[in-house]
């Protein structure tokens, strides 16, 4: 027996809850586990349903294909101990990719990192040290010639997310579209909140008593894309700014992780320029 995570969304309407639970019982497939959920603002269901059965992706895929054509459902069925291929991108801080590497090394995320691609040298120690690819960007006037060489690694590496690990180049819109859905971002703020650069210094001035951070969908706007799972912490009026990156830096990393993590075990769904996201 094999586990298995069936995902979907449709239009909301009658029946679907049945149908599909009907088509995986009389298979004698062992559902294990069901969320769902209808989004009153977009009309849209949306369903995941982890289940065991002697089978594979394509015979389920093929079993629901009736089905999801009646329903206009988008519909897809993943082996549950499937590793998705990641590319990491960062620039000058590294401890968002440090932790990344460490949590795939000890299996709390189920991935794959098949490359690091940076324009500056500073993960080259940390990619050289776990035995992962390192790939050499531009600065900021290599931007046509960056994002060629991205799109090249992701077609031959067989990318499923592009993570932008404290990636402080702006992608250009095309290459968004290219990728659109795949690429997740941390930035180093609770947004909307203290939007842009220096976010830290900005909450500073602020007074702010509640730091965070926020991963998130890249979209063409920057830094407006949906958002997968936001982390705070407290602090106090008389810390520092230095003080206060410090403490975003841990916020960044764990937010950052658990929202690989919930992408790795698809529990996030994009609903317009919000997600749905099953814990």
């Amino acid at each position: 027996m094999k586990s298995f995570i069936l995902t979907l969304s449709c239009p909301d309407q009658p029946g679907i809850v049945a149908a599909i639970t009907q088509k995986l019982a009389e298979q004698t497939f062992n559902i294990v586990d069901s969320q769902q959920y209808s989004a009153p603002e977009t009309g849209q269901y949306f369903m995941r349903i982890g289940f065991d059965g002697d089978t594979t992706c394509a015979r389920v895929q093929d079993l629901l294909a009736d089905t999801a054509s009646h329903f206009d459902m988008t519909l897809q069925v993943d082996d549950a101990a499937a590793r998705p291929r990641v590319l990491i991108l960062l620039s000058k801080f590294d401890h968002c990719l440090i932790d990344l590497i460490y949590r795939q090394q000890v299996g709390s995320l189920k991935m794959e990192i098949a490359g690091i691609a940076s324009n500056h040298e500073t993960g080259l120690h940390w990619a050289e040290d776990a035995g992962l690819t390192y790939h050499t960007l531009g600065g900021r006037e290599a931007k046509v010639d960056n994002e060629a060489k991205l799109d090249a690694l992701i077609a031959h590496e067989k990318i499923d997310m592009v993570i932008l690990a404290r990636y402080m180049q702006v992608l250009t819109p095309e290459f968004v579209a290219r990728h659109s859905g795949r690429i997740i971002n941390i930035h180093h703020s609770f947004l909307p909140s203290f939007k842009g650069a220096e976010p830290y210094s900005q909450a500073h001035k602020r007074g702010v008593k509640i730091i965070g951070a926020t991963a998130h969908f890249v979209t063409a706007d920057l830094d407006e894309g949906p958002i997968i799972t936001q982390g705070v912490e407290p602090v106090r009026h008389d810390m520092d700014v230095a003080s206060f990156i410090d403490v975003g830096r841990d916020t960044e990393r764990r937010t950052l992780a658990r929202a690989v993590r919930l992408l790795t075990e698809r529990r996030v769904f994009l609903n317009g320029n919000k997600t749905v996201v099953f814990e």
